[in-house]
């Protein structure tokens, strides 16, 4: 996984079309005022996040987010985005995106099933502060525009949960064609499972087998550049949200046998076990700086069955409650 985000070199030129100017957007995020003229153009999570807010103050559009991510011309598309295009279906879509956005940035897209539905849920692992609400419409707007354009006909999720307090509703539900629910716990976008099962008829079997190797090539280079279990630990913090995941989960992930990677670990005097305890105990510091987050959420995003066993655990770890542990980083957070 990078550690910055990559931005695309039509940004400026999509600001100014929507009436929001770039070098006035650059100044207020305290970014260099020539950012959008470097060939690559790269952010931490704090300044994306610092960047998001800036366009959001400036712009007198309470659908500037919403616009930016509902980018209609392909050419604009980068290659994430392309390949979902050319995907099988909506499922297909989603899932190269999961698996190819961490390639391009620190953040992770969760596709989470649940009996007739299927929530998209973005998470920006490096975070320290809540993401800026311009950001979250913008991605959700990109899922959306992504799945309309590859089915070819009006797709409206099931509901958008947004955790910010109510605003703009009519607008919202006017742009997904759906209800929408404020002061949600998560940032949602949830689908119908018989929606997420349709077909592209964008797909284009010969156009993505010249796109999608290049995509796993990378993917591949990446891992074999970090260790066995900096690979495992990868794997395992996507999978964790509400289940614990298993040794034959990850080699699936990782493109071996269980066999070969239950091996692989007892060459390297590594135990599965602990690698979902180290796990454990590094998203649960992230998400513990997140003060929207109550402690039966975070027991549920580290697996865990009831927030005593996520309590019992972490007081193990750092000889603290978890409520403590955030009281101390973040005096102004509710205690938990």
């Amino acid at each position: 996984m990078t550690n910055r985000f990559r931005i695309s070199g039509s940004m400026a030129k999509r600001l100014e079309e929507l009436g929001v100017p770039p070098v006035a957007v650059l100044r207020r995020a305290g970014l260099p005022s020539g950012l959008f003229d470097q060939s690559k153009i790269l952010l931490t999570t704090e300044e994306m996040f610092a960047l998001y807010g800036a366009i959001h103050e400036l712009s007198d559009d309470p659908a500037i987010g919403l616009k930016l991510g509902s980018e209609e011309r392909i050419e604009r598309y980068n290659a994430i985005g392309i390949a979902a295009l050319y995907s099988r279906s909506f499922r297909d879509a989603l899932n190269r995106i999961a698996r190819y956005k961490l390639l391009t940035c620190p953040e992770e897209i969760r596709v989470v099933d649940r009996a007739r539905e299927c929530a998209v849920e973005f998470a920006w692992l490096l975070a320290e502060q809540g993401e800026p609400p311009a950001l979250v419409d913008t991605c959700f707007a990109w899922i959306l525009t992504v799945g309309r354009r590859g089915i070819g006909r009006g797709l409206n999720p099931l509901r958008v949960e947004l955790k910010r307090p109510e605003t703009n509703r009519s607008l919202y539900e006017t742009h997904f064609g759906c209800p929408v629910r404020f002061g949600a716990r998560h940032n949602q976008l949830v689908f119908r499972q018989g929606d997420v099962a349709q077909p592209f008829l964008t797909h284009n079997p010969d156009l993505l087998e010249l796109v999608a190797p290049q995509l796993e090539a990378e993917l591949i280079r990446q891992l074999a550049d970090r260790s066995l279990k900096e690979q495992v630990k990868g794997v395992l913090k996507k999978l964790l949200a509400g289940q614990r995941p298993r040794l034959e989960d990850i080699a699936r992930e990782l493109r071996v046998s269980a066999r070969t990677l239950q091996r692989r670990l007892l060459t390297e005097r590594i135990t599965f076990q602990n690698l979902v305890e180290e796990s454990r105990r590094e998203m649960a510091r992230h998400y513990l700086l997140q003060p929207s987050l109550e402690l039966n959420e975070t027991a549920y995003l580290l697996g865990y069955e009831d927030p005593n066993s996520f309590i019992r655990a972490f007081h193990q770890w750092e000889g603290t409650s978890p409520g403590q542990w955030r009281s101390a980083r973040c005096p102004g957070a509710a205690q938990i």
